[in-house]
Formats: structure tokens, sequence, C-alpha cells
């Protein structure tokens, strides 16, 4: 694994190569994707079936072989093994409970002239959930997501999922049953974000649509937005970690090959202050490599997209790393919770040796759909909120109105906007 100093030469062109690495490249798959939407648009399930044997290489007969049938979650719910099954609902309950600390309420406040201001929450009608398949299936990311759909109180969820050779995962299909998701569609790509924003004659247009995907994915969700909202858009996987000289090695090593095996374009960055530990840590990456079954593609991520920096100080360390924003930090150092304050940008930071990032992908609590590609510095992970809207309440009484309307009125006037200015004065006079 390549490592460089902040003390090289060339170090500022290498950190920004590094910075570049993580960008998605929108621009280059744009018009391929704003061609698939409005097929979908257009044609609606004709065009999704032509997609389907183009993309995922299987022939759709009719609209009803686009839906996958609760009954067949059902049946891969009972039939998945039982430690298994427990873990998926241990998943569930700690995801759940996490969530349902971040309900946002609705609020009243009385005002001594009369005046009732508040705020109305309440959950959208209906949502949309993306499920990535293709090079994996993740049934964690349906919980991820279906999770604060359910904690919101969205009253219909709707789930894409692509489907290669039609075959879909039976751990997938036992965790919809689990979430209670009564649609589900075999639709993916591109294709299934144009579908959900839209409608079609099988998958009904909803109103927030979220969760990760490639960057045709990531690009359909940002042509869409408007049309629906959308969580954020999400590029490949990343991680990032934060090591003095007290970090082990070996956890390092695997730790960054935890994200690396997700896919090619996965990035895989660590910064400490220890030449040792850095010289270690490369060597261990390269010791995992060999025993990993997904050895080609997180060789891959690792020669192209992953390094290792060695910093100076750990202020130095921390500084670049807020600079990164990546999607998931580890702090591996010996004192980790005295860092947090001074980290300023990361989708989720993880203190601890005891902590690597697979906890919270699967079992911890908090949502692991993340912000990517430095987006972390405005974005925050999925939460309940996504799945809200918000609604101001005014009501003015006489005095209230008799006391404010003349301000307002003026300000009215001083826009040029006659009407509003007499529908305030016209109760005023009244």
């Amino acid at each position: 694994m390549k490592i460089i100093n902040t003390k090289d030469v060339n170090f500022k062109n290498d950190f920004d190569d590094i910075l570049a690495r993580a960008k998605s490249d929108i621009k280059g798959v744009s018009s391929i994707v704003m061609n698939i939407i409005d097929e979908i648009v257009e044609e609606g399930n004709v065009a999704l079936k032509k997609h389907i044997s183009k993309f995922d290489n299987w022939e759709v007969n009719s609209d009803d072989d686009l839906m996958i049938c609760p009954k067949q979650m059902q049946k891969a719910y009972e039939n998945i093994d039982e430690n298994l099954r427990n873990a998926l609902h241990t998943a569930y309950d700690r995801i759940k409970k996490y969530h349902e600390k971040q309900l946002p309420k609705s609020w009243i406040d009385f005002e001594s002239n009369g005046t009732i201001l508040g705020q109305k929450v309440s959950p959208v009608d209906r949502a949309g959930l993306y499920i990535p398949g293709g090079k994996a299936a993740y049934p964690s990311s349906l919980l991820m997501n279906a999770i604060p759909a359910i904690v919101a109180g969205v009253e219909e969820i709707v789930v894409c999922t692509p489907t290669p050779d039609n075959e879909v995962n039976e751990l997938l299909l036992a965790a919809c049953h689990l979430c209670g998701i009564k649609k589900a569609y075999k639709v993916g790509g591109a294709s299934a974000i144009a579908a959900m924003a839209y409608g079609t004659q099988t998958i009904p247009k909803v109103d927030v649509i979220t969760g990760p995907g490639n960057i045709f994915v990531a690009t359909a969700k940002k042509l869409v937005f408007g049309e629906v909202n959308i969580d954020m858009i999400a590029g490949p996987s990343e991680i990032g970690i934060l090591a003095d000289s007290s970090a082990k090695p070996k956890y390092l090593a695997i730790d960054l090959l935890s994200q690396a095996e997700h896919d090619e374009m996965a990035s895989s960055i660590m910064i400490t202050t220890d030449e040792e530990v850095a010289k270690q840590t490369s060597i261990e990456v390269e010791n995992y490599l060999k025993t990993l079954e997904r050895e080609t593609i997180a060789r891959t991520s690792i020669e192209n997209r992953g390094v290792i920096i060695v910093a100076s100080s750990m202020e130095e360390a921390i500084d670049l790393m807020n600079i990164i924003a990546p999607e998931h930090l580890e702090v591996m150092t010996q004192n980790a919770f005295e860092l947090l304050p001074y980290i300023k940008h990361a989708g989720a930071i993880f203190l601890g040796e005891n902590t690597p990032e697979p906890i919270g992908d699967y079992i911890a609590g908090p949502n692991h759909t993340l912000p990517t590609g430095s987006t972390a510095k405005f974005y925050s992970p999925l939460n309940v909120e996504n799945f809200m809207k918000k609604s101001s309440i005014i009501n003015f009484s006489k005095n209230a109105i008799n006391e404010l309307g003349e301000a307002c009125a003026l300000l009215a006037d001083t826009e040029g906007l006659t009407a509003h200015a007499k529908s305030v004065r016209v109760r005023l006079e009244d």
C-alpha cells in the first residue's frame, strides 16, 4: 500500500490527487442517465422491461413479474438459519431504538398578544428505497433505509432492487418481511430511480427516494431531485483512519480492506503520526489481501485509491482528515475521545480499537447510509427526518394584527406589493 509523508516535496500534489479520487464523474454519465429517465417517463413499464433485459439479463413477460410477492418474503424469513434470523432481529431492534431518539417534535408557542406560532411535523405519504444489488446484495441497507421510514410513520414504503438473472437474495427477502414491506420490485439502476420518481403502470410515484447505489443511481437521484426529495448523492464507499503509535497494524490493515472489498472505486486512507505503524500496516494489508474472497476487487481499490499518509503531528493529521471528510472515520489512538472535539467532518465516527467500521454497517444502531466524496461537510447520515417534513403554524388574534400589521404592511410597500399591504391594512381598518 502506497505510503506518503506530509514532508515530501510533492505532498500537496499527491494530496490533491487523493481528494480528486473521491469525486464522482456524474457529468460523464449524465446524458446516458437522462435518456433512461426520459424513456421511463414516456414508456413506463415498457421501458423498464427493456432495461431489465439489457442490464439484468432476464426477460419480463408480464407486469406482475416486476413484483416481489410478500409470501416469497415470508417464506425466505421462515427458511433462513435461526442464528441469522436472530441476528437480523438484533440489528432491527438496535437500529429502531437509535432512530426513535431522532424523532423531531411538533410544538406550539403562545405569545402575550394572542399570537400562536408553531411547527407541525408529518411523515411523507410514500417513501422509495433503493437497495443495491449486482456485485453483492445488502440486506443491511434494507434495514437501514426502511427502519427510519417506519419510525417516521411513513404509510407506504416502496422498495426497488436489481435482480441479475432474476435471482433475489434470500436474506434481503427475509429483511423485507421483518420490516413489513408490501411493495417491492425487481428493478435496479437509474431505471428504478426514474420509476419511483415519476411512477409507472406498476411502480407508484414516491415523495422521497433514499439509498446508496453506483454512479448511475447517484446521477439519477441528482437529476430527479425536485420532482421528489432525496437523501444525498452517495458515491463509492470510503474509510479514513487516524492512528498513533498505540494502534495495532493488523487492525488498521483489515479495517482499510473492509471498505476496499466493496468495489474497485472504494477509497481507503489512513493518516498516522508513526512511520513504523505505516510500514507495518502496509505489510499487513498485503498479507490480508491474499486471504480475501474478493481479493481482486480489494487489490484494485487499494492500488488505485488507497494510501497511508505519515503526518508530523496529530493536529496535522486531523486537519487533513477534516479536509477529506470521509464517509467512515476510525479513530485508533490512545485517547480517542479526546480527539472528538477536533473532528469536524465525517459521516460516522468510530472511536477506539474495539469499534471497527463493520460494527456500524450492521449492528451498532446508527445509520450506515452516509455522505461520501467530502459531502460530510454539509450532509448528514440518513435519519428519520429524511422521511418527514415540517409545516409552520401561524394564528394571529385581533390584538396581534393590530400590533404588528402596520410594520408588515410597510415592508410590503417597500417591495412594491400593493395587494400584500392592502391585505393587512383592510383588517386594520375593519
